[in-house]
């Protein structure tokens, strides 16, 4: 998912976003633990998809306390 996708969300959407995408990462790991997958860069991807999500809410957050 790309910054720009990501400021498009609602805050709403972006709490269930990181929710969704946690739960794939957590899948993810798991299933390579248990048999390697095929691309484990995918595992990165998830990663930093939930770090940008996470970085775009607090970002809201602080402008909102400012406003």
């Amino acid at each position: 998912m790309k910054q720009s996708e990501i400021k498009e969300l609602s805050a709403e959407e972006v709490v269930e976003r990181i929710e969704v995408e946690t739960a794939s990462l957590q899948k993810l790991k798991v299933m390579h633990t248990v048999s390697p997958l095929e691309n484990p860069l995918q595992i990165r991807d998830a990663r930093r998809t939930v770090a940008r999500l996470k970085a775009e809410q607090t970002r809201r957050a602080i402008n909102e306390n400012k406003a």
